[in-house]
């Protein structure tokens, strides 16, 4: 801004110099041709008036002479008509040499007649004038020191360079004032512009004026507001893009023309199990090691087309498979500016697949037992080859047997089913658990005293909660009965129920087989059995756990299994008094 102010000021101030400049020299000059003609005509009347006195006047020549320069304090010469000087008021060596053929004397009475030179009589400059005395009487000449003339003349210019000097400086004054005045807004728009040029799109310059400048700052504060506007949507916009990246729940990936990775969200951190922004702008063969993936990019480069497959991916810890998307991204040229990469999991579906496929195995498997049973006795009395009734009504019981394992089966199927179902519902109501816990023991004692264990149920504290008493009850009956069936002969197997805080605990523990570590997160699968023989031939289906944990889900539970082999398992049912809460 004071280059701005100084470019503005200097000419202008070299202008008004100058203009100055000039015009006090011509003043000067005027005032100075001004002072010697008034000396000039001063001189004319003064010689007309001493020509007119000494004519009148008989007294002595050279006593008038002087009287009248002290009057008039001018040198005073009388000279006669042929050029002898008669009276001088300056005191001379010697006799004066003639003065005839001097030009003021020749032009005696003319205003042109008026000269300055040196005097040759005292050696000092002065401005000479000559008036005729009477008729050929002779002239008188007046003489004044021009030290006296230039004296005056240098009071004058003083005084004029002073006064212009004066002048310049209040005019330099007055201009630095109204050029602040005219710059300040120029260089407030100026820092501000320097502002928005920065990225500070919340400046504003005072917009007070109504003038041009006013109207200027006044635009400017508008496209300022403007672009601040526009900054703001578009860095909400810029972050909502980013948290949308980030936090979706696929990886994503985005690889320039030139095969350089620009873009990697953060789920690509859990996917390659690294720090994937390490990545940006390095190829992405130098940093992806799985070869199916690297070829998979590459036929998205090469074939520019939409491109979908099925990767698996090994760590340390598991095997995750992602379905891959491929996308090229083409500009309005129809020039490939590079690709997309969607990294979908699948792991879930996966596990889901594999668990129906297990599942039907297992279905299988446990039909396939009783249906050979059953075909295979039915075939031997159709047979009619037995003729002991002995025999017949054993293999007519097994019959029965297989039967009705087989209806369990179906119907605990039937159950799962319908409770897995988005439709299933609650018979809500308030209920004590220790009257469910010791109705569930009565239905079992008397299976547990077969087989020498010691059964016992207990309770203590307020276990009243909101609930399903069907369901709760047919929950601590399958757990009660697994303890049981996994338990040997003269074991033990307990049930405690107890308040903890605002949720029940159920407390199912006994000191069977125990459950491996390797087997402990499979336990609630459907038809997973920790030894399947002991099961199968207790007539189990492998299916109670799977039953136990969605029921137990219905009612916003947990359970939490801690078992160790050939020591006991214990299983911690916690329910909230208050599921609706």
């Amino acid at each position: 801004m004071n280059t701005f102010r100084t470019r503005l000021m200097v000419p202008l101030l070299l202008i008004i110099l100058f203009t100055l400049g000039a015009l006090g020299i011509l003043i000067g000059q005027i005032l100075h041709n001004l002072y010697v003609d008034e000396t000039v005509d001063r001189l004319q009347k003064e010689a007309r008036m001493v020509a007119s006195i000494i004519e009148d006047n008989e007294n002595d020549v050279q006593t008038l002479t002087e009287e009248i320069s002290t009057q008039l304090d001018l040198r005073v010469t009388i000279i006669g008509e042929q050029g002898e000087v008669f009276g001088e008021s300056n005191e001379v060596d010697g006799e004066m040499e003639n003065h005839l053929n001097r030009k003021e004397v020749r032009q005696a009475g003319n205003v042109e007649g008026a000269t300055v030179r040196e005097s040759e009589t005292v050696g000092v400059d002065h401005l000479y004038y000559a008036h005729p005395i009477g008729e050929d009487e002779g002239y008188v000449r007046l003489a004044l020191p021009i030290d006296s003339v230039n004296d005056a003349i240098e009071q004058m210019w003083i005084f004029i360079v002073v006064s212009f000097v004066t002048a310049f400086l209040i005019i330099v004054i007055l201009g630095y004032r109204v050029t602040q005045r005219i710059t300040r807004p120029i260089g407030q728009v100026t820092t501000m512009a320097n502002e928005l040029a920065k990225g500070n799109y919340q400046t504003r310059t005072p917009d007070e004026k109504s003038d041009d400048l006013g109207q200027l700052n006044r635009s400017i504060n508008t496209l300022a507001y403007k672009l601040q506007k526009t900054t703001s949507n578009y860095k909400s916009q810029q972050e909502n893009l980013e948290a949308l990246i980030d936090n979706m729940g696929s990886g994503l990936l985005f690889i320039d023309g030139r095969g350089r990775i620009t873009l990697a969200n953060r789920m690509c951190n859990d996917i390659f199990q690294t720090n994937t922004n390490e990545w940006l702008h390095d190829l992405y063969y130098e940093r992806i090691d799985d070869q199916n993936f690297v070829q998979f990019i590459q036929r998205v480069f090469l074939t520019e087309e939409r491109t979908r497959e099925q990767l698996r991916l090994d760590d340390d810890w598991a095997t995750k498979h992602y379905e891959l998307y491929g996308t090229p991204v083409i500009n309005a040229k129809d020039q490939l500016r590079g690709v997309v990469i969607i990294l979908h999991d699948i792991s879930g579906l996966k596990r889901l697949e594999e668990i129906r496929k297990d599942f039907i195995a297992n279905v299988s498997h446990e039909l396939k037992t009783p249906v050979t049973s059953l075909k295979g006795f039915a075939e031997t009395l159709l047979s009619d080859s037995l003729g002991d009734q002995d025999i017949q009504k054993q293999f007519l019981e097994i019959i029965w047997k297989e039967s009705d394992r087989l209806q369990d089966l179906v119907n605990d199927l039937l159950e799962l089913s319908r409770i897995e179902h988005h439709n299933f519902q609650l018979n809500w109501h308030s209920l004590d658990l220790s009257e469910i816990g010791e109705e569930a023991g009565r239905l079992l004692r008397k299976k547990a005293e077969d087989k020498g264990i010691q059964f016992n149920i207990s309770s203590n504290g307020n276990t009243e909660l909101i609930g399903d008493a069907a369901r709760l009850k047919q929950m601590i009956i399958n757990l009660l009965t697994n303890a049981i069936i996994y338990t040997g002969n003269d074991g033990k197997v307990e049930m405690n129920m107890y308040p903890d805080g605002e949720m029940v605990v159920c407390r199912v523990s006994d000191t069977g087989i125990g459950i491996d570590p390797d087997d402990l997160p499979r336990i609630f699968e459907r038809f997973y059995r920790v030894d399947r023989a002991r099961s199968r031939d207790s007539g189990g289906t492998g299916l109670g756990l799977a039953i136990v944990k969605h029921l137990l889900e219905a009612h916003h539970g947990t359970i939490e299994v801690e078992s160790k082999p050939n020591v006991g398992t214990t299983m911690i049912i916690r329910l909230p008094r208050n599921p609706g809460e």
